[in-house]
């Protein structure tokens, strides 16, 4: 594999612009759970009439501690007319990117691909370049799925895509996204310790500036572990390992942002901070101020954590 280093202070690996969508309707979707392990239908039972108003309070406490942080938040409203239950996980149906490409992602669920707003991106345009859509939604129609930068983990410095194959991941999606990008692909499988695919990267793994988290136990194959190690450390990542028990409390769905000032923070659950060793959180500390707030209710229900409700904008300003 190719590491680009000659251009790798041109491309910021986080960004103090994040886009985020307040939830309306959320709740448990019957039709993601299949295929995703951490929404907890016993949970959602008994949350079932409080769940999207309980969701909207995580997700308000959220904003509120971005907000004092200084991260500049671009929040628009779900609204009541369409049933999106994962809107809040804006992440995986759209990415911007600092060449002014705008990507569009084919989507698994049939009622989450309603989640895609070219209103948002038009309203976006009001501030930012946007040279180009990408639009690679087409792939619904075969069957084949890549959700967004869940379904990949981007390292924008070295324009690197870790990517785990799943029924939400498939690899000629994954083609169609480097090639339009010019990203390259670190491709592998992960399971859990009961042998089920892990259903999006970024819930095993985040990758900042000079350091990544990730859980290399869920690469059974010991040619990919190596290739995924050797790769994160070609690119000078200091490597956090955690546990399988970490990854099922969101410990691997975090991601580094900067407020205006360029300070770095690092954005996690609370559950996914508790669930970190005093050792993990000194050395993640040492790399950015950790922010944390409770979102057991939109985990739960949604199975998503702090990274899936956050959108970079790393589109240039006009």
């Amino acid at each position: 594999m190719r590491v680009i280093t000659s251009s790798a202070q041109i491309q910021p690996q986080s960004t103090s612009r994040i886009m985020m969508i307040r939830p309306v309707r959320f709740g448990f979707n019957s039709e993601t759970a299949e295929s995703n392990e951490f929404q907890q239908h016993s949970f959602a039972q008994s949350t079932l009439e409080t769940a999207g108003d309980l969701a909207k309070e995580e997700f308000d406490l959220m904003i509120d501690q971005l907000k004092k942080a200084g991260v500049d938040l671009h929040i628009f409203n779900d609204n009541e007319d369409i049933l999106r239950p994962d809107a809040v996980f804006s992440n995986n149906w759209v990415s911007f990117h600092q060449s002014g490409k705008v990507v569009l992602y084919p989507m698994m669920a049939e009622n989450r691909r309603a989640e895609r707003r070219l209103d948002i991106i038009e309203r976006l345009k009001e501030d930012f370049k946007v040279e180009e859509i990408i639009d690679l939604s087409y792939f619904e129609k075969q069957g084949k799925f890549l959700e967004g930068t869940g379904s990949m983990v981007l390292d924008r410095r070295y324009k690197i895509a870790y990517a785990c194959l799943s029924p939400r991941t498939h690899p000629e999606v994954l083609e169609a996204f480097a090639d339009a990008l010019g990203y390259e692909i670190v491709a592998f499988s992960a399971s859990d310790e009961n042998g089920k695919a892990v259903y999006h990267t970024n819930v095993i793994m985040c990758v900042g500036d000079v350091f990544a988290v990730v859980c290399l136990e869920a690469i059974k194959d010991p040619d990919e572990r190596q290739m995924v190690r050797a790769t994160l450390e070609e690119t000078k990542k200091y490597i956090i390992e955690i546990s399988f028990d970490q990854v099922r409390h969101f410990a691997g769905n975090m991601l580094m942002v900067r407020n205006t000032k360029s300070d770095k923070f690092l954005i996690m659950s609370t559950q996914a901070y508790e669930s970190l060793t005093d050792h993990q959180r000194q050395a993640l500390s040492d790399y950015a101020r950790i922010l944390h707030t409770d979102l057991g209710v939109i985990e739960g229900n949604g199975g998503g954590s702090a990274r899936c409700m956050m959108t970079e904008i790393h589109l240039p300003r006009k």
